[in-house]
């Protein structure tokens, strides 16, 4: 059986920086044009090229998504743009719309083509298409299940990539309108407002201002809120499919989500490829993804159409459990304390969990902290602030503290 690759989501500079030393095998980001992700951070043409070499140093692959649905006046721009990424020793680009794909081909032959998910494969016939178009990766959509994607599988020779974990959309992979007629915000362009998290309440035509909930609620409800997808516990059954890639969503998430969810999926993957179904137990990597911010989540469209359960009906959306509170920068060997710099609020006497890149979390309790004038302070109120606290042993960079949300 193959080891499919472990694909993890890249918002910025930074957040790509952890995606890699947390283990992920490539990671996908947008640069500031022609990609879906406007709200992320995005990467220069200057930054996608140290990105590059940052991944390339530790044997991780980038892909770079330019997976609008063009216009005309895009076009004209595409040319001088897929050569500064291509230029800059990418492994691949993600493309949905048949005209950007031609181009490439026609351009960059030798650059790798990813079909997005925005292209809405569902078939075999469609993965045949565009196989012999020169697609050297599928990223099928998400509306299949697991005995569709063995089918396809089977027909075809290009890679298959899937979406293992992350937010869903209530809309068929993406294709949603709601944020175009509500804002003039076009999704297809990349800068979807998420309508469908906004909370929704009925409104009968003869009693307007007269807002009725659709549930016992009296916030509303969030009848277009899809779940989040979570397909840790499946990994051998999609393992077993042949699958390629399994891809992790949230360019727009936190590196506390990057970090959490793509080392709870490395080590349940290699678990899995070094012992097999013999020492397979993924509670404890779902108790890890547990601690970032999610929805509930849901397995999807994997076993059939998840019909009620894949939605939300009331304003509890997110589960929160734990609050990122510091990212370790450095190590200061003489003292024994760790550079941290803060991302949330915290004090001394706070009961805080240690999230790092290898093995299990650690508890420390905070006893005290410096500032940056080594003189002795009781809380890190400042965000981005740097101190220092005392720690049990050497942290690495990248490592990070959390705590328990009462």
């Amino acid at each position: 059986m193959k080891r499919p690759e472990l694909l993890a989501p890249a918002g910025d500079l930074e957040k790509l920086k952890v995606a890699v030393i947390y283990g992920a095998d490539a990671v996908y980001l947008g640069g500031r044009h022609f990609g879906l992700r406007a709200g992320a951070g995005n990467f220069s043409e200057e930054e996608i090229a140290e990105g590059v070499r940052f991944a390339h140093e530790k044997g991780v692959r980038v892909y770079v998504t330019v997976n609008i649905f063009a216009h005309n006046s895009d076009l004209a721009k595409l040319p001088g743009y897929l050569d500064t990424v291509s230029a800059a020793g990418v492994d691949g680009v993600i493309l949905s719309d048949p005209g950007v794909v031609e181009l490439v081909r026609k351009l960059h032959p030798a650059l790798p083509v990813h079909l997005s998910t925005q292209a809405n494969t569902t078939n075999w016939a469609a993965a045949q298409f565009w196989e012999k178009l020169g697609v050297s990766r599928i990223i099928l959509a998400r509306e299949l299940s697991l005995d569709e994607i063995a089918e396809i599988r089977e027909r075809v020779g290009v890679e298959l990539e899937i979406f293992v974990h992350g937010a869903m959309c209530v809309s068929y992979s993406g294709r949603c309108l709601l944020s175009n007629y509500f804002t003039g915000r076009d999704a297809n362009r990349g800068d979807c407002a998420q309508s469908c998290r906004w909370r929704y309440a009925l409104v009968e035509e003869t009693r307007p201002g007269e807002y009725l909930p659709l549930e016992e609620d009296e916030k509303g409800a969030y009848i277009l809120s899809s779940r989040d997808l979570c397909l840790i516990e499946h990994i051998p059954e999609l393992a077993a499919a042949g699958i390629n890639s399994f891809k992790i969503e949230g360019r727009m998430k936190s590196i506390h989500y990057v970090a959490g969810v793509v080392k709870a999926y490395r080590e349940a993957m290699d678990t899995f490829f070094a012992g097999g179904a013999g020492c397979w137990n993924p509670d404890v990597w779902l108790e890890e993804i547990g601690k970032v911010s999610h929805r509930e989540y849901t397995t999807g469209f994997l076993f059939g159409n998840p019909g009620a359960a894949g939605q939300h009906y009331n304003s509890k959306i997110y589960r929160r459990r734990y609050s990122f509170i510091g990212l370790v920068r450095g190590y200061d060997q003489q003292a024994g304390l760790a550079v941290v710099e803060q991302r949330n609020r915290f004090a001394v006497g706070d009961e805080v969990e240690i999230l790092t890149p290898a093995g299990g979390p650690s508890k420390l309790t905070i006893s005290a902290i410096y500032d940056e004038d080594g003189y002795s302070i009781e809380v890190a109120p400042h965000p981005q602030q740097i101190v220092k606290i005392p720690v049990h042993k050497e942290l690495e960079a990248y490592s990070m503290l959390r705590k328990p949300i009462e």
